[in-house]
């Protein structure tokens, strides 16, 4: 199931199969999609976890992959596991990734989909997908931006599992922490956003969307209509009043 917590401007959603790891078969991916568009207006970020101490997200459900025995069915499972990672994408605040132990296959893609990583010291990383035969892919295709592509190569060929350390060196992630540590440095991170105008986050978050995908010409000129909507608000005259006073 997934327990969503959206009683206070930080909402929180977090993947509960800790039996199974926290692994994710088609109803649990269609919950998940569900909970992030149901994210309220009112919240400022998202921070997704996996219950327990084990695992983010273990990996998609290998019992219903291994009962897949068509092309049309492998197509209707994956097509899940992109729709659960686009919803992080699409949504309209920044998703705070707290990544407390695996993070394997269909939950590094969903991690890649976050705005921001961070990861338990313990915590290890891979994409095993060809080890059972068939291809890393959706939201996979999001890793050469972080990664580059010869380590993309190596996690997708190789099957390589690799430490918390060796992710934040490779910038997977952004930050590790000790696992007693790990809730003290997500809140860290949440005090510096909530200093931010919240229509400004979600003006920035959606700027980055559109970088993702365009040329850095286009890019740069997108960025010009993107600075001018800001003024539709109160925001930058409010907070820059805010800010002189300030210094």
């Amino acid at each position: 199931m997934i327990e969503k917590d959206f009683s206070r401007e930080v909402a929180r959603i977090t993947i509960a199969n800790d039996r199974k790891l926290n692994s994710m078969g088609s109803a649990l991916l269609r919950e998940f999609a569900a909970a992030f568009a149901a994210v309220p207006d009112t919240a400022r970020c998202v921070v997704l976890t996996g219950e327990g101490g084990r695992a983010f997200v273990g990996g998609a459900d290998i019992t219903e992959m291994g009962r897949v025995e068509t092309p049309a069915q492998g197509q209707a499972f994956i097509e899940n596991v992109h729709a659960a990672c686009r919803a992080i994408r699409d949504c309209p605040v920044p998703v705070f990734a707290r990544i407390n132990g695996w993070c394997l296959g269909a939950g590094l893609e969903i991690a890649a989909a976050c705005d921001l990583r961070i990861a338990s010291s313990a915590a290890k990383f891979g994409m095993p997908e060809v080890r059972v035969g068939i291809p890393s892919v959706v939201e996979a295709a999001l890793l050469p931006g972080l990664i580059g592509w010869g380590r993309t190569r190596r996690l997708l060929l190789l099957g390589e599992t690799i430490s918390a350390e060796e992710a934040l060196d490779w910038g997977l992630v952004e930050r590790v922490a000790e696992p007693e540590a790990l809730d003290g440095a997500v809140q860290e991170w949440i005090d510096l956003l909530l200093l931010a105008g919240p229509v400004s986050i979600r003006n920035q978050k959606a700027l980055i969307r559109e970088w993702e995908d365009k040329s850095v010409t286009q890019g740069i000129a997108a960025g010009i209509p993107a600075f001018a909507r800001s003024w539709l608000t109160d925001e930058p005259k409010r907070m820059m009043a805010g800010f002189g006073k300030k210094h």
